[in-house]
């Protein structure tokens, strides 16, 4: 997305608004670096609230070495990011509504790296999730933007609930919900019967959030958001969310040959399937997207190793992709800015023009790539002695490893090469440099891929290993060198650059034959997902139809139906075990009051007249009113006389105003067959009801509760009256919820009672 500067006075004011909103990440990024000594040294800060203690929820926040790497990421990214937008989304008109999606995701990414409660985590991962649709879809004037948003929030929400549901289990099982306490329990879980299902839903939840195959097909269609959003979102924050989730979870879930198989496969084929399918595409963002698949296929294919070695390369290499690739977004960010265009088909020459942001990228792309001196080559090493070490597939994870690397390396040297070398072409003569605030990001990130590649000692001291040591019992110590000798990763390394290169020399052949592969796929992911969401909403559709047909009668059966078959299914099988009809004091007038209720609920369903209907359901609301009054229960009959009264009213004003019943009711089959249904129906529910209550009354009264409330009434509420005090105290929010009802039902059934007043006055 380009945005055109206006020439007007309201830019400078525009772009200082955004570079205030830079406080924000710059001060969580300062308060994060005044822990940093500290959580070096082993110090873990944790801060909690109680929330419901008794179900172990409560709201806690855990700042160790692992949630410290990634708050340092989301806060430095963060900051970057906004003081370029502060240019990039000058004199857009809903440039504050960016701001504050933009800091709001961030502060839920926040909250999903310190929280260490799971259901409190689980809140922040699904406000990333709506979050990230309105800033992918931020554009939503244009449909493709509208229709990638709600393909990210479909695939990413439906693994939101298969979190949701994983925690539930976890619960379920008897285990806390806090991360840090889970970790205590790891080999009872591991061996729980429901590890399996566990496992499946928090993998899946992992899985479509951070794009592995086969739901990655949403992440390179995210690229419709503007280029800030993009090197936030799908470079360093957002689509690592499921891999720091797997990496809390590697102590308490992983070690299992079901953990390990799963990651490394699944993993390497993500790996694997994004380096191949980055070689294809001519748009600078889609071909990063790419990239940022298959190396979050590599993230998830490690973290499925045991190895302190395995676990070392997945937090490094985590580090090197969010330094070289939130850059790499900046800067094409920047080139289409400057120059209208991010098709390679249309840039050359640009070194001369825009030297800074060549210079930027040739930093992001030489680490990128893994040349030695740069941070990315010191990961790149630990891939391969992590990737030798893996307990399940070695070789391969070492295969997939130098393949997507490899691959990787063509890549970086098309993003290099393509746009900056060669000749200027004719329409670019004219591009410039952009301001500061959008060269500035991508030259510091590129500056710390070498900053880093030549003192990875101190990075491995006091990043590295403190996030690691939180995730891994083993706490191994852990150095990163720039030369660790002549060995079969170095080996490896060179193997790789020089693969890169003929991959790169045979680019367009390569890019042909990537194109014809993905053009005539039978079956492919997009196409799945497409064709399984239409068949849902045709599905709805239909269902729709025949629930939703606009008829009265026709939701009542529904919803007695539904009653019957979920209540009777449990309880009836084993009602006459437990159902005793008991004794009643005065069995001749309880009879008599059956008899009269009975007359009047014929009167209602025999009825061809509305008068006759109207004075048959009053018979039957005063005969239960008189059946509460034999039993001893004059206050409900009293309530229930007077709620009798008021609906008859409403019904008898209603009902006279609508047409005869006469020319409803028809002979014939289908007026026969609907009488059947309905006598079946209530019949079953009357059933269903009446054992229900049965086996309440033959069962002894569990007083707990009645205990409860006569002890706590007067001396907690000042209440004499029990009732009363649970309405009004005990069940306050409750009953409020019931008075709104009451007032919204009342509201709309004064309006439909005045309607033909006022249409006979009209008249």
């Amino acid at each position: 997305m380009r945005i055109k500067l206006p020439d007007t006075e309201a830019v400078p004011d525009c772009c200082r608004k955004g570079l205030y909103s830079c406080l924000l990440p710059s001060g969580l990024f300062a308060l994060l670096c005044l822990a940093w000594p500290r959580v070096v040294n082993g110090d873990v800060f944790t801060v909690q609230w109680a929330w419901v203690p008794s179900l172990d929820l409560n709201l806690v926040f855990r700042l160790d070495g692992l949630s410290l790497l990634f708050g340092l990421i989301i806060t430095m990214t963060g900051f970057f990011v906004t003081v370029y937008a502060s240019s990039y989304m000058a004199g857009h008109p809903q440039t504050g509504r960016f701001f504050v999606f933009l800091h709001a995701f961030m502060i839920a990414m926040l909250g999903i790296v310190f929280a260490d409660n799971l259901l409190l985590m689980f809140i922040c991962w699904e406000a990333t999730t709506i979050l990230s649709f309105l800033l992918i879809g931020f554009d939503h004037g244009k449909s493709e933007a509208r229709e990638n948003a709600r393909q990210a929030l479909l695939v990413t929400g439906a693994g939101g609930l298969f979190l949701l549901m994983g925690i539930l289990l976890l619960k379920s099982a008897g285990f806390s919900m806090t991360l840090s306490a889970l970790s205590e329990s790891a080999d009872v879980i591991r061996n729980h019967v429901l590890y399996p299902a566990v496992f499946i839903c928090f993998i899946v939840g992992a899985m479509t959030k951070s794009g592995q195959v086969p739901f990655h097909f949403w992440l390179p269609n995210a690229m419709s958001a503007p280029t800030p959003i993009s090197a936030f979102l799908h470079a360093a924050t957002m689509v690592k969310a499921g891999i720091y989730l797997l990496m809390r979870l590697h102590p308490v879930l992983g070690g299992t040959t079901l953990w390990m198989s799963t990651l490394v496969l699944v993993g390497g084929a993500t790996a694997l399937w994004g380096a191949i399918q980055a070689l294809g595409p001519c748009d600078l963002k889609r071909i990063l997207a790419y990239t940022t698949l298959m190396a979050l296929g590599i993230l998830t294919l490690f973290l499925g190793g045991q190895t302190v070695l395995s676990l070392t390369a997945a937090t490094t290499f985590f580090m090197v992709h969010a330094l070289y690739k939130a850059a790499l977004f900046l800067a094409v960010g920047s080139i289409d800015h400057a120059t209208g265009t991010r098709d390679l088909n249309h840039l050359g020459g640009l070194a001369t023009r825009m030297p800074l942001t060549a210079l930027a990228v040739a930093g992001a792309t030489l680490s990128m790539a893994g040349f030695p001196l740069f941070f990315g080559f010191i990961g790149k090493e630990i891939m391969y002695a992590g990737s030798l070490a893996e307990e399940m597939f070695p070789l391969f994870a070492t295969g997939i490893t130098l393949s997507a690397n490899a691959l990787m390396t063509a890549v970086a040297a098309i993003i290099l090469l393509t746009p900056f070398a060669g000749t200027l072409p004719i329409h670019l003569k004219n591009t410039c440099e952009t301001p500061w605030t959008m060269r500035i990001g991508p030259a510091f990130m590129g500056l710390l891929g070498v900053v880093f590649g030549i003192m990875p000692e101190w990075v491995s001291e006091n990043l590295i290993q403190p996030a690691v040591f939180a995730f891994h019992p083993d706490r191994e110590e852990i150095r990163l060198f720039l030369f660790h000798g002549i060995n079969l990763p170095l080996v490896l390394s060179i193997i790789t650059l020089t693969s890169g290169a003929v991959i790169y020399w045979q680019k367009i052949r390569m890019r042909r034959g990537i194109r014809f592969l993905t053009d005539h796929l039978w079956v492919t992911t997009p196409g799945l997902y497409q064709s399984g969401l239409t068949r849902f909403l045709t599905t709805a559709a239909t269902v729709t139809r025949i629930l939703q047909n606009g008829s009265l009668s026709s939701y009542m059966s529904v919803i007695v139906f539904t009653l019957v078959l979920l209540t009777g299914s449990v309880w009836l099988p084993h009602a006459a075990d437990i159902v005793s009809i008991p004794a009643v004091t005065g069995p001749y007038i309880a009879m008599g009051l059956f008899v009269f209720v009975l007359g009047a609920a014929a009167v209602v369903v025999t009825a061809r007249h509305r008068l006759a209907a109207i004075g048959g359901l009053g018979g039957v609301g005063g005969g239960v009113a008189l059946i509460f009054l034999v039993f001893g229960a004059p206050d409900i009959a009293l309530t229930q006389l007077l709620v009798e009264t008021l609906t008859l009213i409403f019904v008898s004003l209603i009902l006279l105003r609508l047409p005869p019943m006469e020319p409803i009711i028809k002979p014939g089959a289908t007026s026969r067959a609907r009488t059947l249904r309905n006598a079946i129906l209530s019949i079953s529910a009357g059933l269903a009801v009446f054992t229900l209550i049965s086996g309440v009354v033959s069962n002894p009264l569990d007083r707990s509760l009645t205990t409860f409330f006569e002890t706590h009434s007067y001396l907690s509420a000042h209440g004499r009256n029990i009732v009363n005090v649970i309405l009004v105290d005990f069940r306050s929010l409750d009953t409020l919820g019931e008075i709104c009802v009451i007032v919204l039902a009342a509201w709309a059934g004064v309006h439909l009672i005045r309607r033909p007043f006022s249409q006979r006055k009209a008249l």
